[in-house]
């Protein structure tokens, strides 16, 4: 298995951020409630994902944590 260099960790944890700063946004007020839970659930899952990864594990994961649990 190839090693993931620093690079690549860096933009797993800054797409992971992403998620974390879509959940903390809210719900946009013109998305259907439906819509945005489908939304949270799937940016969820893709932090729950991401905090599970060896590589993962030397980064901040509070912020991700958190909006794991956000809301649920």
């Amino acid at each position: 298995m190839n090693e993931i260099t620093a690079e690549q960790i860096a933009q797993h944890y800054s797409a992971a951020m992403d998620s974390v700063n879509l959940i903390n946004a809210g719900k946009p007020e013109k998305m259907e409630d439906a819509e945005w839970a489908d939304c949270l659930q799937r940016n969820r899952d893709h932090l729950t994902l991401m905090v599970a990864k060896d590589f993962m594990q030397d980064q901040d994961l509070a912020p991700l944590n958190a909006a794991i649990s956000a809301g649920s």
